[in-house]
């Protein structure tokens, strides 16, 4: 098969992109901008091309797979369109690739790539294998694939963007978090949790629902704990969903998942879980972050439902190396502590502050934000300022538009105006440059689902300089 991309450079596109590569299939694909990513694909023997030209395309193709994030007026996907060449989006295309597997899909407004990373990763050190299509670069797997031709497992995240998780039919899924997001496809918060709903009522009956305690996946009653938030407790049945449930949580003791003892040591995270095959004692997960807790009991629920015993499940934990952007460590000295993470909503980068005070109380952090979308930023401006002004100094870029075109009024200024501190900066990323060393940081974090990471290894390099320890 002959398969183009229109979007190739996109986490999820490159994945499957990769996957086919590696079945033999004849892959190759248009993206706007090059990339790492791109730059990756094309040294594994994918052409890529960066014109909006069709005569770049194959002459031919049996297969166009598209993202949203290419506009259909462009004139590549007009000419395969005219041409009759099949043409489907990402998401129904991924749906086919896991048809016939037993299909682990992670959902959830946060926490999709760190809770699917671990679950492959374990799942890649046993006797089941496990193949994999992940929405983060694995710095296990260094790819955001693993393929396991014998394995009849296969792991993907299940993305609410555009609800293109229900093209999924998973055997097992994880629901991590359903806070309002995306609402410029949803509308409404209620909206969204019904896409939930939907997507667990087509886990295999046969298969398992594991979801974060005190989801209700009831759109009357959306909220993020509610008055039902023991309703799933111990296999308990959810209206409309005949897969078996069984729920978990980082907080409480009355889930059927659930750590207690949790504690910090050199940057490393240990604690004890409650499971139903027992307690497994000081588990250890290294370089991690609190929210990672989470996901490791989440990710540790579908590995004792796959039957994986207490030994693979440490060993898994204890030589997982963690993703990309997720809590990722750049520097780790006695002075100085760099951490980039891909934290775009204010509930991801509560989570990402709380666990830098955790493991660093009472050092002084400075936190680069580079908000996404202008929907996003302007739905979540108050939120955004509240949890931005825990910082000790915030530098804030402008605002990635990704798809988006400009919405009056809305730009960083707007989020910072709303934070009551003179620590408070607007920055270009060579502005950026110069400040930072300037604040004299004990930790500093950068944090955005835009560009921001093409700054990273440029400030990396400058505190480095600076702080040669």
């Amino acid at each position: 098969m002959n398969y183009y991309f229109l979007g190739i450079g996109g986490i999820g596109m490159s994945a499957i992109a990769r996957y086919l590569h590696l079945q033999g299939h004849a892959v190759s694909g248009y993206d706007r901008t090059p990339s790492p990513l791109t730059t990756h694909l094309q040294e594994e023997g994918i052409p890529v091309h960066f014109d909006d030209n069709p005569s770049l395309i194959p002459a031919h193709v049996d297969q166009v797979v598209y993202t949203p994030a290419v506009p259909t007026d462009t004139a590549e996907y007009q000419y395969l369109l005219e041409k009759g060449v099949p043409i489907v989006k990402r998401a129904q295309f991924l749906g086919q690739l896991t048809q016939g597997k037993r299909c682990i899909a992670v959902a959830g407004t946060h926490g999709k790539t760190s809770t699917s990373t671990l679950i492959a990763h374990m799942l890649s050190q046993t006797e089941l294998g496990c193949s994999a299509l992940l929405g983060g670069i694995s710095k296990n797997f260094n790819s955001n694939i693993h393929v396991d031709s014998a394995s009849d497992y296969v792991v993907v995240e299940a993305d609410e963007y555009d609800r293109s998780f229900l093209h999924l039919h998973p055997w097992c899924a994880v629901i991590t978090a359903t806070d309002p997001d995306h609402l410029d496809t949803y509308g409404t918060h209620a909206h969204l949790v019904e896409a939930f709903h939907q997507f667990a009522s087509q886990i295999d009956p046969a298969g398992t629902l594991i979801i974060k305690q005190g989801l209700t996946l009831q759109p009357d009653h959306p909220g993020h704990e509610s008055e039902h938030e023991h309703e799933h407790h111990h296999g308990a049945s959810i209206e409309g969903i005949q897969a078996t449930t069984c729920n978990y949580t980082s907080h409480g003791i009355e889930a059927d998942y659930y750590p207690w003892n949790v504690r910090q040591y050199n940057g490393n995270i240990f604690f004890d879980l409650r499971t139903p095959k027992g307690v497994f004692y000081d588990l250890e997960l290294p370089n991690a972050a609190l929210y990672n807790v989470e996901n490791a009991v989440a990710a540790a629920a579908v590995a004792v439902t796959v039957g994986l015993n207490e030994y693979q499940i440490r060993h898994g934990f204890k030589t997982y190396a963690g993703v990309w952007r997720r809590f990722d460590y750049h520097i780790k000295t006695r002075d100085l502590v760099f951490i980039d993470d891909y934290a775009h909503h204010p509930q991801e980068i509560a989570a990402c502050l709380d666990s830098i005070r955790f493991l660093y109380p009472g050092k002084r952090v400075v936190g680069i934000f580079q908000p996404h979308l202008y929907t996003r930023t302007r739905d979540f401006a108050d939120q955004f300022a509240q949890v931005l002004s825990t910082l000790d100094e915030l530098i804030m870029l402008p605002i990635y538009p990704a798809r988006e075109l400009p919405l009056p009024g809305v730009t960083s200024s707007m989020v910072l105006r709303k934070i009551d501190s003179l620590s408070k900066y607007l920055c270009t990323p060579d502005q950026v440059l110069e400040l930072v060393p300037a604040l004299c940081p004990d930790v500093v974090v950068t944090m955005g689902a835009g560009d921001i990471d093409r700054l990273v290894p440029r400030l990396e390099e400058v505190l480095k300089r600076d702080n040669p320890s």
